[in-house]
């Protein structure tokens, strides 16, 4: 696999100048994008104060516009290319743009596989219709695999951000069948691991299904270790199936 381009950029969790800026901030968060005109519905500011809020968001990183939409800008590291000889793939933060592409591949993932934690991220998606969320309990970091712009695999990061849980993560992670076998499951999986290292994470979990043998060997062989198991914990085709719980320390 050669590695053309890599760079690590961890940020800083957002911090605003004001409330009025946070507002804005989580207001687009939720949303995804939303038009310039309708950010004014939001907070009550005189028009100038109202600019220079929306200058100082896209200043500081936080906001990008285009054409009078704004979506989030924050991008949690930078952009790999791995040029696999028949095929070049790009892992790099998700972006709005890829909901669909998300939708898609984490469901082309579940269909082969029983993975109730991904199945219930991409639900999460359709209800907030979203892919960025930063806010003061819980956010979630999203990485993605392309082949010619086209989402193959992704690696999310469920991040909690009350006190007694916020050095540990749950982390998912799956590639399109049509595109396993090529170490981009490994790629993302190291991703995600390297963001939550670089960000203070000292824990990050997996939630499997005891039944998806593939994934409990996937982890293993990446140096994952089996934390806890619960009994009965889902209910899979009419029967109760254990979770196993791993765990890999950073």
């Amino acid at each position: 696999m050669g590695l053309h381009t890599v760079r690590m950029d961890a940020i800083d969790r957002p911090t605003f100048a004001s409330e009025a800026s946070r507002r804005i901030y989580e207001y687009v968060e939720r949303h995804g994008t939303v038009e310039r005109h309708k950010l004014r519905d939001v907070v009550s500011l005189p028009s100038e104060e109202f600019q220079d809020r929306l200058e100082e968001l896209k200043t500081d990183g936080y906001l990008e516009e285009d054409g009078g939409t704004f979506r989030i800008a924050l991008e949690f590291g930078a952009i790999e290319k791995h040029d696999l000889g028949e095929f070049t793939v790009t892992v790099r933060p998700a972006r709005q743009q890829d909901f669909d592409g998300l939708i898609e591949t984490i469901r082309d993932v579940t269909a082969e596989e029983t993975y109730v934690v991904a199945e219930t991220i991409a639900e999460q998606l359709l209800h907030e219709h979203t892919v960025s969320r930063h806010n003061a309990v819980e956010s979630r970091v999203f990485f993605v695999a392309t082949v010619d712009g086209d989402v193959v695999g992704w690696t999310h990061l469920d991040l909690h951000q009350v006190d007694p849980v916020r050095e540990v993560a749950q982390q998912t992670v799956g590639v399109r069948k049509a595109y396993q076998g090529h170490g981009i499951g490994s790629t993302l999986l190291q991703r995600g691991i390297e963001w939550a290292e670089a960000n203070g994470y000292r824990k990050v979990y997996n939630s499997v299904p005891v039944v998806n043998d593939g994934a409990l060997e996937f982890l293993t062989a990446h140096g994952w270790n089996t934390e806890a198991i619960r009994k009965d914990h889902y209910t899979i085709d009419d029967e109760y199936v254990d979770e196993v719980m791993m765990a890999y320390e950073l």
